[in-house]
């Protein structure tokens, strides 16, 4: 079992700290507060929280956990100190570091005194890069060396709920520990080895990232919610019961369907059914400001692509599928359409690669649509992927119909995937994950 200063006993740190002492840990809370440490001395919970109060009370009684605002006895008599405290809005609505800054340095500092491994696991909420950069900065500059085998920085985002943080804390959706080197973060996981939940290790920056897009998700959904509520009461409909109807459906409305980041969104329906939604929100003078942003998402998804293929240079472009789908010849609303529309326009040089489409078969709007917008569509298509790569000095990989040729080892030119190259950083994210019901 590990011996753990928890550096802030707050919400996070009092919850987090007296279950880790309940699961067999040495645990050490640190504050600046006074009422706070003597609080937890004396078996008390500083924070209102469903159960708290007798978990932080056994555990006191027990002999496991203790509290201190001696920075360095905590260092001194741990071998790893978790990061709660808080990481509220700067007046700009940026990330406040000065907390968490403050306590690095002070661990540091202890750390330069009384030298020995350490590590340190971040479990404030904070950007991508702010751990990497200051905050791993003040830390190293603090205990007079760089991070590495004796010297450890990771984050470990929570996903507590208030009013069941303690239920939260013992069925997590997965435990994630975010590396900022590539070390197996053995000893942080062994932290939760009696939650049966699947673990997961991952670079620091995806880990940071992931809380906040979970709340971002959170927030988003609650707003959508109250936004079809609107309509709903608008349209003289009830919102409850189109949004209860909506959740039954498990296998695209609450599901990983559309979860997966690449490229803009396109087609016959998506586009046309939120352009009526907001149009008849406008005439009846009812805002409903994330359905309306959803489009202009949208468009801005496709001017990065744009604009990655204006960074890359080259003028000659050879561009691998064109319908918004695989399988299907729907060329309306397609954002490959949009993007191949939009080079031409802008004096490119433009090659079409998608053996889904027969020019002389389209009809109807489909064909109305590709007459409108790419009225010389059978002069840009070819036959075949090696003419395809003979014209393009630039390759642009659209439609899942690209994954069926090696296109990088065939075209021997740069080649932009689309699905991936507008939504990563340009490398493989390893992520280790141990799966608790293969134990």
């Amino acid at each position: 079992m590990s011996k753990i200063a928890v550096f802030g006993v707050g919400y996070v740190g009092c919850v987090s700290g007296a279950c880790l002492a309940r699961d067999g840990h040495q645990v050490m809370g640190v504050d600046i507060d006074a009422g706070k440490v003597e609080m937890l001395r004396a078996g008390k919970s500083p924070v209102a929280e469903a159960g708290l109060d007798q978990l932080i009370h056994d555990q006191v009684t027990a002999g496991r956990l203790a509290a201190t605002d001696d920075c360095q006895r905590a260092v001194d008599e741990t071998e790893m100190a978790m990061i709660t405290v808080g990481t509220p809005s700067a007046r700009d609505g940026g990330v406040s570091l000065a907390a968490v800054e403050h306590v690095v340095a002070d661990i540091g500092r202890a750390l330069r005194a009384r030298p020995h491994d350490y590590t340190v696991v971040i479990r404030s909420t904070l950007l991508p890069g702010l751990l990497e950069g200051p905050v791993a900065a003040a830390f190293c500059d603090a205990a007079g060396r760089n991070l590495g085998p004796g010297l450890r920085l990771c984050n470990n985002p929570e996903f507590l709920r208030e009013s069941c943080a303690i239920a939260d804390y013992d069925d997590p959706p997965f435990v994630v520990v975010g590396v900022v080197d590539d070390w197996s973060a053995a000893e942080v996981l062994e932290l939760y080895g009696s939650i049966s939940a699947e673990k997961v290790v991952t670079d620091s920056r995806t880990a940071a990232l992931l809380k906040y897009a979970c709340n971002a998700f959170h927030a988003t959904k609650i707003a959508f919610a109250n936004e079809v509520g609107g309509l709903a009461k608008s349209f003289d409909a009830d919102g409850r019961a189109v949004m209860k109807l909506l959740c039954r459906d498990t296998r695209l409305n609450v599901s990983a369907a559309y979860l997966r980041p690449g490229f803009a969104f396109g087609g016959s329906c998506l586009p046309k059914d939120l352009r009526a939604l907001t149009r008849y929100a406008e005439q009846q003078a009812l805002r409903i400001p994330l359905l309306g942003a959803v489009v202009p998402a949208n468009d801005a998804h496709l001017q990065r692509a744009f604009d990655l293929i204006e960074e890359a240079g080259q003028r000659k472009i050879g561009i691998v599928g064109l319908t918004f789908k695989a399988g299907t010849d729907d060329l309306r609303e397609s954002p490959y359409v949009t993007l191949t529309e939009t080079l031409i326009g802008r004096g490119y040089d433009v090659r079409i690669y998608d053996p889904g489409i027969a020019v002389t078969q389209l009809r109807g709007r489909n064909l109305a649509y590709i007459d409108q917008h790419l009225p010389h569509l059978a002069a840009l298509l070819v036959a075949s992927p090696d003419e395809l790569c003979q014209h393009a000095e630039l390759l642009i990989l659209g439609s899942p119909v690209a994954k069926d040729v090696d296109w990088k080892s065939l075209a021997r030119v740069p080649v932009i995937d689309l699905e991936r190259d507008l939504v990563t950083a340009g490398r493989d994210t390893a992520i280790a994950v141990d799966h608790p019901a293969a134990n």
